[in-house]
C-alpha cells in the first residue's frame, strides 16, 4: 500500500459535492481519480478548499489551511500537486512529485511557474495529445505523460436502446463555449427542418464555483437568450447532479458541441459519448479526441456540416440507431480505474 497525496488550491469541494449537485470536469476528476486510487488498496488523502475534514469513500479529505499554514504531511510516495504554483514544491520529502494540469499550458509560460518546473522538475501530468502540443518542447519540467480522463463507470453501464428516444438535442457545457453560436444556427437552420425537436440546456455557471461568479454576467446575457427561445424548442435546465444528468443522456438524441480552443479533454463529450449519445463536434481544441468520426457521431470542419449531420442524427432513425451502438460499444473503454493503474505505474517509473 502506498501513501498517495492530492494538493488543490482551487474551488470548494469534496467527495461528496457530486453526489448531490453540479460539478465542474477537474473538480468530478479529482474525485474519481482519488476514489480509485482508495479502491486500488492505497492510503489517498487530498488537501483542498473543503471546509472540513472527513472521510469520504476511503479518502481522507481535510482543509489545504489550518491556521493560516498549509496542512500537509510530510511525506508520500506519490504527491500530485493540481495545477497551481504554490503546490509544487510543498512535499520535499515526497518519493515522487507530479504536477497534473488541465487548461491549455501556455498558462505555465509565467515566470512563477518556469522557475519551479525547472528547479524542481516533476513530471507533468497531461490529459490528451492535443493538451500536450500546449506546451513547448523547450520548456522546462520533468517526464512529460499523457494519462486521459477516464470515464466514470456509471455512464458506461447502458446497453442499446429498443425504442427511440425523442427528438431532443443537448448542451452540457459551459455557455461560455460557443452556446451563443448553437443557439442562432439552431433558430436559423436547425429547428426549422426539425420542427418538434428541442434543444436541452444543461448549463450554469453554478457548475464552476467562484469561478463561474467572476463570469456570472457573460453567462447570464447567454442564459437571457436561450430563455427567450421557447418558441424555437430551446429548453433552458440548468445544471445538475450527475445522476440526474445519466438519465438526460439516456433520453437524448444527440449532443451538439462545437468545441473549444480552450478545452483540453471535454469530458462533457464523453460521457455523453460513453451513454450512447452520437455528437456533433467541430475541429477545434479536444472534442476531435473524444468523438470517433463517423461511427460515434461526426467531426466536422464547418458551419454547414455541422448542421447537417445534427438534422441528420435528429432524424434519421437508421443513422442514430448505428451510432448509439457504436458510441456504447466504444467510447467508454478507458475508465477511471485504468486511469489510476496509470497515476499508480507513475510510483515505479
Amino acid at each position: 500500500m502506498a501513501q498517495i497525496v492530492l494538493a488543490d488550491d482551487g474551488i470548494e469541494f469534496d467527495g461528496n459535492t457530486p453526489r448531490y449537485g453540479p460539478l465542474g470536469g477537474v473538480e468530478s476528476s479529482i474525485v474519481n481519480l482519488v476514489e480509485e486510487l482508495a479502491r486500488l488498496g492505497h492510503k489517498v488523502s487530498v488537501r483542498n478548499m473543503c471546509r472540513e475534514a472527513r472521510m469520504i469513500a476511503g479518502v481522507d479529505w481535510a482543509p489545504l489551511f489550518l491556521d493560516k499554514k498549509y496542512n500537509i504531511p510530510k511525506k508520500a510516495d506519490l504527491y500530485i500537486a493540481n495545477r497551481g504554483d504554490k503546490l509544487i514544491g510543498l512535499m520535499p520529502e515526497a518519493r515522487r512529485t507530479v504536477f497534473w494540469i488541465h487548461n491549455p499550458a501556455r498558462y505555465l509560460m509565467k515566470w512563477r511557474y518556469l522557475r519551479q518546473l525547472w528547479r524542481l522538475k516533476p513530471a507533468i501530468i497531461f490529459i490528451g495529445d492535443y493538451h500536450a502540443s500546449t506546451y513547448p518542447s523547450w520548456a522546462p519540467g520533468g517526464d512529460r505523460v499523457i494519462i486521459p480522463y477516464g470515464i466514470s463507470g456509471e455512464f458506461c453501464k447502458f446497453t442499446p436502446r429498443e425504442d427511440l428516444p425523442p427528438r431532443k438535442a443537448i448542451f452540457t457545457s459551459n455557455p461560455l463555449r460557443s452556446l451563443d453560436w448553437l443557439l442562432q444556427i439552431w433558430v436559423d437552420r436547425i429547428y426549422p427542418r426539425v420542427s418538434d425537436a428541442e434543444l436541452h440546456l444543461f448549463s450554469g455557471s453554478e457548475t464552476y464555483g467562484k469561478t463561474g461568479a467572476e463570469k456570472n454576467s457573460q453567462m447570464e446575457e447567454i442564459l437571457d437568450k436561450a430563455r427567450s427561445l421557447k418558441n424555437y424548442g430551446v429548453v433552458l435546465r440548468g445544471p445538475v447532479s450527475k445522476p440526474q444528468l445519466i438519465q438526460e443522456f439516456r433520453e437524448a438524441r444527440v449532443m451538439l458541441y462545437r468545441g473549444d480552443l480552450n478545452e483540453t479533454f471535454c469530458l462533457a463529450v464523453g460521457e455523453a459519448q460513453a451513454s450512447g449519445v452520437p455528437a456533433v463536434v467541430q475541429k477545434l481544441g479536444s472534442v476531435i479526441e473524444r468523438v470517433i468520426n463517423g461511427e460515434t457521431g461526426a467531426v466536422v470542419g464547418t458551419d454547414s456540416e455541422f448542421i447537417n449531420f445534427a438534422i441528420e442524427l435528429l432524424n434519421d432513425d437508421v443513422v442514430w440507431r448505428r451510432q448509439h451502438n457504436a458510441a456504447l460499444a466504444k467510447q467508454g473503454l478507458w475508465n477511471w480505474h485504468k486511469a489510476a493503474k496509470a497515476f499508480e505505474k507513475l510510483m515505479i517509473t
